[in-house]
């Protein structure tokens, strides 16, 4: 899967289900999700969740830190590096 069609899904889903809006514009890829308040734990969750159905991947609980999981940038860099090793 290529790094395009990563970001979109997990951008998607973000703007779909965390945000409840259908405007890109929302949502910088480099912006926090965290200062935004787009996420807490429950989105987290989901976002696992979403990348292990749809990457065919394990996601750590070691790996579910901010450095992972706080912009859609580090999610799909996250899952590039995860994919790769």
């Amino acid at each position: 899967m290529s790094e395009t069609a990563i970001r979109d899904t997990i951008r998607g889903h973000i703007l779909e289900n965390l945000m409840f809006t259908d405007d890109a514009a929302k949502l910088p890829d480099d912006a926090s999700l965290l200062d935004m308040g787009v996420i807490d734990s429950t989105g987290v969750l989901e976002l696992v969740l979403l990348i292990e159905e749809n990457f065919s991947m394990q996601v750590l609980d070691t790996a579910i830190v901010p450095e992972n999981f706080d912009s859609v940038d580090r999610i799909v860099s996250y899952v590039m590096r995860a994919k790769a090793a």
